[in-house]
């Protein structure tokens, strides 16, 4: 561990109290270019009003459309007591970089989102001052009133935090209350970034814009490869009433062609989805929208809400149709109602996309084979691949512990960079996903009556099926590590309108 000396920043002719921000840069990212669907950092907007609400001065530099050299300049012009930086685990090396030129500047650092938390001890030991875990809105809040007075001094009785006492070693404080009321609190910050630049993105990509909210916090089931470090397994909604505001006021200030519900279940409560639909009916709203949900959370009756409410596509997690690999995840599901929810939504006009994960501990040829047969019965509208990796802090990257490869220093690398012992190699998966999405394209085209794109499809799929018999004993031990992109962010897409 690199030894943080517990320094104290200086106080005086400090401008605001917080600068927020996220690391994340377009410019940087080549594959989101292609895509070039950005949407704002709604966690930090959320902050941001919350703090705001309480009194406090507070700046938010968005880097999104930034230039890398830009958030220096801004931290030179507020000069804040304290900043607040999420960390993902794409954006890690660059929030490192930020964390080294805050200490510089003098700030407080703290350090948020769902790659710190079990990352505590690295993010510390790189100089953040503190680790924030859970819901940040209430912890910052006592921090900015806590840091410039007092340091680090008696931070054991704020809630919610990791941080390194004076013989450097990391405590960490009882878990943060959740914030009960998320109807309360008041709406994210929009005015704070330069939202409108977000919305030419889409409208200059795609002919029309989109803007995001959420509607609840939490998600209380069980996958194993999945991160809960944020918002824990609970499940907290907005009221109705509020949510319609919401949508009424977005409606009008932005004039958006869709919104996007960010929740992890949008239809979790059924009984809330029919009563949205109902106020939204009644207000004359229908502004068309994509959201994310499970398969055994939609019925008849949510599938008709959902179509009233202007539901153009609903985005199912399948990840895979081999119910072995299903129950290894702990997705409690089934591939029959996957199947049959995808018919239903179908039926009421809605598209359907599906995130499919390969690589997953356990899976064989035969349970790719059964996903490719899943994906050709269900015929979703789109779907995204990814390649499964350990996050850490998850019961799959416990599982998997003892057999992953670290390659490189922890600052220079993600979770998605572990290589696993005695998994099929970067290139195994890369011919697999080629095979599964041009053996479904094909399928298509055979049922469309498109013979000439069938054979073209046909052909590259037992290329690479070939391709996947030839590189079938490259492990990720032979140092060749398997890497996936994350849900909304495919190495593959099919979509039913591909020419």
């Amino acid at each position: 561990m690199i030894r943080i000396e517990p320094d104290v920043p200086g106080g005086s002719g400090r401008g605001c109290d917080l600068l927020l921000s996220h690391g994340y840069c377009l410019a940087a990212d080549e594959h989101e270019r292609e895509i070039m669907m950005p949407y704002p950092p709604l966690g930090l907007l959320y902050l941001s009003s919350h703090l705001k609400a309480e009194g406090f001065g507070v700046e938010i530099h968005d880097s999104t459309f930034a230039a890398p050299e830009d958030f220096e300049d801004h931290l030179t012009a507020v000069r804040p007591a304290v900043v607040g930086l999420y960390a993902t685990l794409m954006t890690r090396s660059r929030v490192l970089e930020l964390i080294a030129l805050c200490r510089e500047r003098g700030s407080w650092v703290v350090v948020g989102g769902p790659e710190p938390a079990p990352n505590a001890v690295e993010y510390l030991a790189h100089g953040a001052h503190v680790v924030v875990v859970g819901e940040g809105e209430r912890t910052l809040s006592e921090l900015l009133r806590h840091l410039p007075e007092r340091g680090l001094d008696g931070l054991e009785a704020i809630h919610g935090l990791r941080f390194l006492d004076s013989g450097n070693h990391v405590v960490a404080t009882p878990p943060r209350e959740q914030i009960r009321d998320l109807s309360a609190q008041p709406w994210p910050d929009r005015d704070a970034i330069e939202l409108d630049r977000y919305l030419e993105t889409w409208r200059e990509h795609h002919g029309g814009s989109s803007i995001s909210l959420v509607t609840s916090r939490g998600c209380p089931y069980t996958c194993r490869w999945c991160s809960h470090d944020v918002y824990g397994r609970s499940h907290r909604r907005r009221r109705v009433g509020e949510v319609a505001d919401e949508i009424a006021h977005l409606a009008e200030r932005y004039q958006p062609d869709q919104l996007w519900y960010a929740d992890d279940v949008f239809t979790l409560n059924r009984p809330w989805v029919a009563t949205l639909a109902a106020e939204l009916g009644r207000r004359g709203l229908r502004v068309p929208f994509e959201c994310i949900s499970r398969a055994d959370r939609i019925d008849e009756g949510v599938a008709d809400a959902l179509a009233e409410m202007g539901c153009r596509r609903l985005w199912i997690g399948s990840e895979s149709g081999s119910q072995k690999i299903l129950d290894r995840m702990g997705r409690r599901a089934t591939v029959e109602d996957i199947q049959a929810k995808t018919a239903l939504l179908r039926s009421r006009g809605i598209e359907v996309g599906m995130f499919i994960m390969l690589g997953y501990e356990g899976e064989e040829v035969e349970d790719l084979e059964a996903t490719v047969e899943h994906l050709k019965t269900s015929s979703p509208d789109v779907f995204l691949t990814t390649v499964a990796y350990p996050i850490r802090g998850t019961d799959y990257y416990r599982e998997v512990e003892t057999r992953l490869a670290i390659g490189g220093p922890w600052s220079e690398r993600t979770d998605r960079d572990l290589r696993i012992g005695g998994r099929h190699s970067r290139r195994y998966y890369r011919h697999a996903t080629r095979w599964m999405v041009n053996e479904v394209r094909a399928h298509r085209a055979r049922t469309e009556s498109r013979r000439l794109d069938e054979l073209r499809r046909w052909l590259t799929a037992r290329a690479s099926r070939l391709g996947m018999w030839l590189s079938r004993n490259e492990c990720e031990e032979d140092g060749v590590a398997a890497s996936g992109r994350g849900w909304g962010s495919s190495e593959e897409r099919a979509r039913r309108d591909d020419p």
